[in-house]
């Protein structure tokens, strides 16, 4: 099989993630959580949580969502090593660069686009219960559209990390593991260490720069929303880089 261009790697990666069940399903319990999820916090609010953002409330259900688009990154790379097609892949793109890239860029793409449009949907279906309340928001307010799109932001990048230590363990269950050890519990056993550096520090670690972004208003006792966006970026090009390296030096 000869190499192919740029494009047909990216056909390729193309088809190969649309042709796995495992993506359809994943993609959609990711959003059925987040909707559901944010049709029973309309559905049941009655004023209590009054000092919650509304965009943060109505999307609770991300919370959720974040671990089936975390196994989705994990399958689109360590799920090839376990089936052995990453052998095929490889050997019609020697460079080998740019599988991972393609992988990269179309997981990406594919994630905002999903998480946008289900956040767009949920605070919509939302408001139908919130209307007449303190939580009552149109997407014309100022700031709603962004808190939307940086909430799907968050979890595209926080996935994109996921779909780096697939390609770093090679194995589904170690990056699963590696992903919610290292970016989920790590931080909040760091946080306990009772210094105001370690307080600090703990802020740019993934999940806790991801908690900034995707509301209204300002969340105390994290970064500002952009520098939390930039700093989810830096985390996911050094996974993504680091994974790179790694492929080009070790065998299939």
């Amino acid at each position: 099989m000869s190499a192919l261009t740029t494009n047909g790697i990216v056909r390729s990666e193309w088809h190969k993630l649309w042709t796995l069940r495992s993506t359809w399903i994943t993609l959609l319990t990711a959003s059925a959580l987040v909707i559901a999820v944010g049709i029973t916090m309309g559905a049941t609010y009655d004023g209590d949580d009054a000092e919650i953002d509304t965009v943060v409330f109505t999307l609770f259900g991300t919370q959720l969502a974040q671990i089936c688009l975390a196994v989705l990154g994990i399958l689109v790379t360590a799920g090839e090593y376990s089936t052995g097609l990453i052998r095929a892949s490889l050997a019609a793109v020697p460079s080998r660069l740019p599988v991972l890239w393609s992988k990269a860029g179309i997981f990406t793409a594919v994630a905002f686009t999903v998480c946008f449009v289900t956040n767009l949907g949920t605070f919509l279906i939302a408001q139908i219960w919130l209307s007449g309340t303190d939580k009552e928001l149109s997407l014309t307010d100022s700031g709603v559209l962004g808190a939307l799109a940086t909430s799907a932001a968050a979890l595209t990048l926080l996935s994109l990390i996921a779909l780096g230590l697939g390609a770093l363990f090679r194995s589904v269950p170690g990056a699963i593991g590696a992903f919610v050890g290292a970016v989920l519990i790590l931080p909040e056993v760091v946080s306990t260490i009772p210094f105001s550096a370690v307080d600090t520090t703990v802020k740019y670690f993934p999940a806790q720069a991801a908690s900034a972004l995707g509301s209204v208003t300002r969340v105390e006792n994290t970064i500002a929303p952009g520098t939390a966006l930039i700093t989810l970026v830096l985390w996911s090009a050094a996974v993504i880089a680091t994974a790179s390296v790694l492929l080009k030096r070790r065998d299939v």
